[in-house]
């Protein structure tokens, strides 16, 4: 589903007032005083921005996106648009993600470095749809998730579920800031070492928990196709979703409904997972048709979109940690103890 163009004469007219009152401008570098302005669009690029700046003196962060709001139908304020436009560095998901991204940039008048940290991640479905993404067990299940009409232009846009992938957005987005601002660069190159060194042992415990399983057991239905990357990484396939599209605000026809409960069925999938940020209701009647568990409201996946400060998922590693723990216990399985530096 494509957003609406947001550049309206009202709204363009507003931010540039806005912006005049502003006494610095967004340039290809830091300013004068050595202060960088970042500006992240979604909540995991926030996320993993923070960890590359840390607390280094100068640096401010803008997060666009809040918790529990959809990437794909955002619509931004004013008051986004006025800190887009002041901003040095804006730091982005790619892979078409941000459909309302080149209106936003419009309208704010930004002419700073833009960090797009999908550079040189493998797209899945770049050019055919899910025949590319992650295997599936039968027609009845290609014909629930395969609908090419939803299909984000340039491929799946969820790369972060995939924590390797996270890994190579870090090292972009690090050298990204280093290069907008050569006065942090050493700052931000410590910082990117030490969340990488994080983020290869929150690999290392879901490879841990995750290959022990027979790869017969590993079955995930969840509530939009958005864990793509992260089946490929980790063995699992890839029954279905609720919301056959990677955007999170399409809906699924009666006729996938019911391909979806019959893969559900023949493949011995224990649980639906509905996610934080998506009306449970449709997985809800799911796994009601199926005979199946349904995972929601707190024991809901986070997809789309982290969640608040004081939620299990208020950060990416958090997300992590409560995504796969859930997913181990839908399958039987509990999770070893997770390690110190994680928790």
């Amino acid at each position: 589903m494509k957003t609406p163009r947001l550049v309206l004469p009202a709204l363009a007219a507003s931010v540039a007032l806005a912006l005049a009152g502003c006494s610095a401008t967004a340039t290809n570098a830091a300013g004068a005083d050595g202060d960088l302005k970042v500006v992240a669009t979604t909540t995991q690029i926030a996320d993993l921005t923070r960890n590359v700046v840390g607390d280094t003196d100068g640096v401010t962060i803008t997060q666009l996106i809040q918790p529990n709001q959809s990437a794909h139908s955002y619509d931004p304020s004013v008051a986004d648009l006025t800190a887009l436009g002041a901003a040095d560095v804006l730091v982005i998901n790619g892979v078409g993600l941000e459909e309302w991204l080149d209106d936003a940039i419009e309208a704010s008048g930004f002419d700073g470095v833009t960090v797009d940290s999908d550079e040189g991640i493998s797209i899945l479905g770049a050019e055919a749809g899910h025949e590319d993404d992650a295997e599936h067990t039968d027609e009845a299940t290609d014909e629930t998730t395969g609908e090419a009409e939803h299909e984000h232009a340039g491929g799946n846009p969820h790369i972060w579920t995939d924590v390797k992938n996270a890994e190579a957005m870090v090292a972009t987005i690090a050298d990204g800031l280093a290069g907008a601002s050569a006065s942090h660069a050493a700052d931000f190159e410590a910082n990117e070492a030490g969340y990488a060194a994080r983020l290869a042992e929150l690999d290392g415990w879901i490879h841990e928990n995750i290959d022990p399983v027979p790869a017969a057991e590993r079955l995930l239905v969840s509530n939009h196709d958005a864990f793509g990357y992260f089946t490929a990484a980790y063995g699992i396939t890839y029954v279905g979703s609720v919301i056959p599209s990677f955007d999170d605000n399409a809906e699924p026809s009666a006729a996938e409904i019911d391909a979806l409960v019959a893969a559900v069925k023949s493949t011995g999938v224990k649980a639906v997972f509905s996610e934080a940020s998506i009306n449970p209701k449709a997985a809800d009647t799911i796994a009601a048709e199926a005979g199946v568990a349904v995972y929601s409201g707190d024991d809901a996946l986070y997809g789309d979109s982290l969640g608040p400060a004081d939620s299990a998922g208020a950060t990416y590693i958090a997300t992590q940690l409560h995504n796969v723990s859930l997913i181990l216990e839908s399958w039987g399985v509990t999770p070893s103890a997770v390690p110190a530096d994680l928790q």
